[in-house]
């Protein structure tokens, strides 16, 4: 009698990337050879490019890889693009250690002006770009619009449909930072709404609902607040999952998920089994496999037992 597996979720950082993986760990031990190979070897895919920097910057953030690297090659675009990014990281981390203003605005500044040197030295590339609209968040009263503005044209005009620069974007324009919940939504409805069919970008919206979750339930600290069961479940909310799944999943192409989009498909599945959406949802997981991420499942709970629970309950298989 066969024994049946248990299932495990599996919340591997580069999201089944290998080549990132390996990058990652050449980090780790103190190499940055195999990081320019995987750059170059990337090229212009601009979706891939970013998220391989982005999850790069983080792993970097701890080591002093970023800086050899830009020291042993200072005129190789790639290196000054990941540096800058790196800077950007480095100041999220020291918000989240000391709080809103630890990052000091001398800090930010240097981050800025590091990612507008990267912008020059690979003009073509949205990632210092997405970096600004990263770091925009952590200056106390924002940065000025018509700034803003600036960077998020420049953005568009290199990858008008770069879902990493909306979801820092869209971040900015929530309530925990520079905005409202009303803006946020504006937003992601916005861009969802003008992004082409097979388009990650709708599902910009159910991360505007995950961040109001969040937002909403850190400040009521425990306490019952009126009508948010209902949150995730009301007729707009579930509309909203339903648009999501047309214009993007059904429009796909067949074949595996590329790890770009795994963060993406998880708050999509998420958003769809907090609504009840048990069709919907049992394809999403059966698109993921084993791949979780652990934002948005760790807002309403542990993020591995929650992934696994609702797993079961839609009846998935892989």
């Amino acid at each position: 009698m066969a024994v049946r597996r248990r299932f495990v979720p599996d919340f591997d950082p580069a999201f089944g990337d290998r080549p990132l993986a390996d990058a990652l760990h050449d980090i780790v031990i103190g190499r940055w050879q195999g990081v320019r190979d995987l750059l170059h070897t990337t090229g212009d895919d601009w979706p891939l490019r970013t998220h391989r920097i982005r999850l790069l910057a983080h792993a970097a953030a701890g080591s002093s890889a970023a800086e050899i690297w830009r020291a042993a090659e200072p005129d190789r675009p790639d290196a000054a693009v990941l540096s800058a990014a790196t800077d950007v990281v480095r100041a999220f981390q020291r918000v989240i250690a000391t709080g809103r203003g630890g990052a000091g605005r001398a800090r930010l500044d240097a981050a800025v002006r590091a990612c507008l040197t990267a912008a020059d030295a690979h003009p073509a590339d949205p990632m210092p770009w997405v970096s600004l609209l990263t770091v925009a968040r952590l200056y106390e009263d924002g940065v000025p619009r018509r700034e803003l503005r600036g960077w998020w044209d420049e953005l568009r005009r290199r990858d008008p449909y770069n879902v990493e620069g909306h979801v820092q974007l869209l971040r900015y324009h929530s309530a925990r930072w520079h905005g409202t919940h009303g803006r946020m939504y504006d937003f992601a409805r916005d861009a969802a709404g003008a992004s082409p069919p097979g388009s990650p970008l709708p599902v910009l919206v159910q991360i505007a609902r995950a961040e109001e979750y969040r937002y909403v339930a850190d400040a009521a600290q425990g306490r019952v607040v009126r009508g948010f069961d209902q949150h995730w479940k009301h007729e707009l909310a579930i509309r909203e999952i339903r648009r999501t799944w047309e214009r993007w999943v059904l429009w796909r192409t067949d074949g595996p998920v590329a790890p770009q989009e795994i963060g993406e498909l998880n708050y999509l599945t998420h958003a769809a089994c907090l609504a009840g959406l048990r069709q919907e949802a049992g394809g999403l997981f059966t698109l993921l496999g084993t791949r979780a991420a652990y934002l948005p499942w760790a807002y309403t709970g542990d993020a591995a037992e929650q992934f696994t629970r609702w797993r079961a309950h839609v009846g998935a298989t892989s």
